[in-house]
C-alpha cells in the first residue's frame, strides 16, 4: 500500500518516476502551474508591499481536486517539480493548495532523471527554498508590472493587442539597431590579389601581403595595378617559412544558450523546438529493458561544472574507447562564462556517457537522436585532450612584393576526433596541407588572380546570434530564450525572412514609443543588472519588495509621464492594387509572425487572408504551363508550388531552376543548407557546385 504521494510536473517525468520509485509511491503530474496571476487584471496589491494576488489557474480543477484526494489518503507529500526557480514555485503553490507545512522537508530536487539519482533524492528531502520561490515571484511581478502598466497605454495610444515586456522589448531594440546599422552601412572597396602556385606537384595559394616592405590594404585598381607591376616578370621565391605547433581546446560542455546556438548551428532547430525535444530527454525515454530513462541532465542551465563522477566516468570511457593520450593529465575544469552564471546545476550532459547515440538510436525518434548526439559528443569532447596543429606560414618574394601562404595538419586530433564547435556562419574549418618548402626554393607560378571586393554590412540576427547577444549581455535567463523569441513573433514585432529577423513598422513603431517615455526598460545594462538583483533575492542577500520598491519609484513616474505626453497615432494599412474575391473590396498588406499577408480591408465583416506570393521567374517543370511561385506553410518555411494550384500539383521544398540536368534533362533544383548552395538533380544523381556572386557580379570567396 502506497504511503507517499509525489507530485511533478509532466505525465512523462510521473511515468519516469514512478517506475524507479515502487509500490509505496504515488507519483502524480501537477501539468505546470497550478496558480497565476489573473489574466483579466493586474494582479499585484502594489500598496502593500506588492503583494500578489493569484488564482487558480482555469481548466486545473479536475487535477488538483485529483492531487488533494491523493494527499490525503497518504503520509507523507513529496514535491519534485524541476530544480530551478519555476519547479520550486510550482512546489510551493501546491504546499500552499494542499495545506502542508511548508516548514517540513518536503521538497525533492535531481538534476537527472536516473534511478540511482531519484533515489538518492528520496534520502534527503528538504524545506522549500524561499528565496528561490521569492526571486521567481519578483520576476514574474516585475514582467506583470511593466507588462500591464504599458500595454494599456499602447492599447490606447496605438492599437489593441500590442504588448510590451522587459526582455522582449530589449531584443526587439537589438533586431532594430542592427536593421539600422545595415541601413546607414556604406559599403568600402577593397582589393584581393591571390597567387595561384605549385611546388613539386603540388598546389597551394598564396595572398599579396606587402610591397616594398610596406604592408599596405589594397583600395582601389591603381594600387592592384601597382602591385602587378611591382612583380611583373619576377619569380616566386620562398623567403622565410615559419612553423609551430598549435594547441587547440575544446568547447564547454553545454549550457541552455549554447545548446540552443549550435542546434540551430548543426540541426536547424528553432531555439522553442530545442526546448521541446531537450525536456523529452530530461523526462525520460523508453529503452526497452532498461525501462524508461532520462538521458541528459536537466536542461535549463549555465553553468558549466560537471560532478566529479561524471568526470570520472568520461575518463574511463575515453581511455577504453580512444586511449590513454586522449585524457588530459587533470580533469577540465571551465570557468563562468559570465558573473551572473547562477551555477546552480550542472551542465547539460549525458546522464551516462555509456549511452552512445548509435545504441540510443533504436530508442528515439530523428529529433530526439540528432539533439542526443549532439549533447554526447559535446560532453565527451569537453572531457578530451586538446589537439594539436602543426601550422606553417611561408613568404613568398616576387620583384619588389611579398605574398603570404598559411597552412596547417592535424598532428593530434585530441577532442576533435569526437566534435568540433559550429560557426555562426555554417562554414567548417578547414585543414589546408603546404608543400615542404625551405628559403631559397623557387616556386611555379600558374596563375595570379586580382579581385574586386566590398565590404559587407554586420549580418541580421539569426536566432543563435540573439541568444548569445542577450547571454553575453546578461539579459535573460536560461529559461527565457524560447519564449521571449516566440512572443515577438507572435506580437508582430519581428518577422523571419530567411532565417534572421527583420523587423516590422510596427515593432519600429513601438520602440520609438518606448525609448521616448520608458527608456530603462530598453536599457540592456538596466535590464542585466535587474536580473543580477533577482539573483542576489535569489541568494538571500536581498530582500525582493525592496527591489520592486525601488524599480517601481521611477516606473511610476514615467507611466504619469506618458500618459499626459504620449500622442496617439493611427496605423494605416497599406492598401494592394488587389481585390477581395469574397466582397471586392480592397485587400490591405498586414504583418503576421511570418511575415506580411494579404487581408481584407472589410475586417471583421470580412475575414479573407491571403498569402503574398512571389514570382521566381521559373517555368512549372511539371505542367510547362504555370509559373512557379514562393510561398509559406503553416508553419512559416517557405515552399515552391505552382500557380496553377490545384490544375497542377507541383511542389517543392527545394527552390526550382531553369536550368537543365546535363545528364537526363530534368529541370535542377537549387539546395541550401549552412556550408552554401548546390544544383542537384531530382531524377538523376547529377549536382553541381553554385557559385555565389555579389551585386558587383564578381566571384565572393
Amino acid at each position: 500500500m502506497a504511503d507517499s504521494l509525489v507530485i511533478v510536473e509532466s505525465p512523462a517525468k510521473a511515468k519516469t518516476i514512478g517506475k524507479y520509485l515502487g509500490s509505496k509511491y504515488i507519483v502524480k503530474a501537477s501539468m505546470g502551474h497550478i496558480r497565476d496571476l489573473p489574466k483579466s487584471q493586474i494582479g499585484v496589491e502594489v500598496e502593500n508591499d506588492f503583494n500578489p494576488k493569484y488564482i487558480t489557474i482555469r481548466g486545473k480543477g479536475s487535477v488538483l481536486k485529483e492531487l488533494k484526494d491523493a494527499s490525503k489518503k497518504v503520509k507523507h507529500v513529496f514535491l519534485a517539480a524541476d530544480p530551478d526557480r519555476e519547479g520550486e514555485a510550482i512546489a510551493w503553490h501546491l504546499a500552499h493548495y494542499l495545506e502542508l507545512d511548508e516548514t517540513d522537508a518536503c521538497r525533492v530536487v535531481f538534476n537527472e532523471i536516473t534511478k540511482q539519482a531519484v533515489k538518492d533524492a528520496f534520502k534527503t528531502p528538504r524545506k522549500i527554498n524561499m528565496d528561490l520561490v521569492n526571486a521567481q515571484q519578483a520576476r514574474r511581478i516585475l514582467d506583470r508590472l511593466v507588462g500591464y502598466k504599458i500595454s494599456p497605454l499602447l492599447w490606447k495610444k496605438v492599437k489593441k493587442g500590442l504588448s510590451a515586456g522587459r526582455v522582449q522589448s530589449v531584443a526587439v531594440k537589438l533586431i532594430i539597431d542592427r536593421e539600422n546599422e545595415i541601413d546607414a552601412f556604406t559599403p568600402e572597396e577593397y582589393w584581393s590579389i591571390t597567387a595561384k602556385l605549385s611546388h613539386s606537384g603540388i598546389p597551394f595559394d598564396a595572398k599579396y601581403y606587402s610591397i616594398n616592405g610596406d604592408k599596405r590594404e589594397l583600395g582601389k585598381e591603381a594600387e592592384v595595378q601597382e602591385v602587378l607591376g611591382a612583380m611583373k616578370g619576377s619569380q616566386f621565391t620562398v623567403s622565410d617559412v615559419r612553423e609551430k605547433e598549435r594547441l587547440r581546446n575544446p568547447a564547454p560542455p553545454f549550457i541552455t544558450s549554447s545548446l540552443q546556438q549550435e542546434a540551430a548551428r548543426k540541426l536547424g532547430f528553432r531555439a522553442s523546438k530545442t526546448m521541446s525535444v531537450a525536456q523529452q530527454l530530461y523526462e525520460g525515454v523508453e529503452l526497452g529493458k532498461e525501462g524508461t530513462v532520462g538521458l541528459i541532465t536537466y536542461m535549463r542551465t549555465d553553468s558549466t561544472r560537471i560532478s566529479p563522477v561524471a568526470q570520472e566516468e568520461a575518463k574511463e570511457f575515453i581511455t577504453e574507447k580512444y586511449g590513454a593520450s586522449f585524457v588530459p593529465e587533470q580533469p577540465r575544469i571551465y570557468l563562468k562564462k559570465n558573473s551572473n552564471a547562477q551555477d546552480a546545476h550542472e551542465a547539460i550532459r549525458p546522464t551516462s556517457i555509456l549511452r552512445d547515440p548509435e545504441s540510443m538510436k533504436p530508442f528515439l525518434s530523428r529529433d530526439q537522436f540528432r539533439l542526443y548526439k549532439l549533447v554526447w559528443e559535446r560532453f565527451v569532447s569537453s572531457q578530451m585532450q586538446s589537439a594539436v596543429l602543426d601550422t606553417m606560414t611561408v613568404d613568398l618574394q616576387a620583384g619588389e612584393t611579398v605574398f603570404r601562404a598559411t597552412g596547417s595538419k592535424v598532428k593530434f586530433a585530441g577532442f576533435m576526433k569526437v566534435y568540433v564547435e559550429g560557426n555562426d556562419d555554417g562554414t567548417v574549418e578547414e585543414h589546408k596541407f603546404l608543400p615542404p618548402l625551405t628559403a631559397g626554393d623557387i616556386i611555379n607560378s600558374e596563375s595570379i588572380d586580382p579581385k574586386q571586393h566590398f565590404t559587407q554590412p554586420p549580418p541580421r540576427f539569426t536566432e543563435a546570434r540573439l541568444v548569445k547577444t542577450l547571454e553575453e549581455l546578461g539579459i535573460g535567463r536560461p529559461s527565457t530564450y524560447a519564449p521571449t523569441l516566440e512572443t515577438i513573433q507572435k506580437r508582430g514585432y519581428i518577422a523571419m525572412e530567411e532565417k534572421k529577423f527583420m523587423p516590422t513598422e510596427l515593432g519600429d513603431l513601438v520602440i520609438q514609443l518606448m525609448e521616448e517615455f520608458f527608456p530603462e526598460i530598453l536599457d540592456a545594462e538596466f535590464t542585466a543588472n535587474m536580473e543580477g538583483n533577482l539573483d542576489h533575492v535569489e541568494e538571500g542577500t536581498e530582500d525582493w519588495v525592496k527591489v520592486l520598491a525601488k524599480f517601481y519609484e521611477s516606473f511610476e513616474r514615467r507611466l504619469e509621464v506618458a500618459e499626459d505626453e504620449m500622442k496617439e497615432i493611427e496605423i494605416q494599412d497599406e492598401v494592394s492594387d488587389e481585390l477581395c474575391e469574397k466582397c471586392g473590396r480592397h485587400l490591405v498588406y498586414k504583418m503576421g509572425r511570418f511575415g506580411k499577408f494579404l487581408a481584407c480591408s472589410g475586417f471583421p465583416d470580412c475575414r479573407n487572408t491571403k498569402p503574398i506570393v512571389k514570382d521566381i521567374g521559373v517555368t512549372c517543370p511539371k505542367c510547362a504551363e504555370g509559373k512557379i511561385i514562393e510561398r509559406r506553410s503553416k508553419k512559416g518555411r517557405i515552399f515552391y508550388g505552382c500557380d496553377q494550384y490545384p490544375g497542377c500539383d507541383y511542389v517543392s521544398w527545394d527552390k526550382p531552376t531553369n536550368k537543365p540536368c546535363p545528364q537526363c534533362d530534368s529541370k535542377l533544383v537549387e539546395k541550401r543548407n549552412r556550408s552554401g548552395a548546390k544544383l542537384l538533380c531530382p531524377t538523376c544523381d547529377y549536382s553541381e557546385e553554385v557559385i555565389e556572386e555579389d551585386e558587383q557580379g564578381t566571384d565572393t570567396e
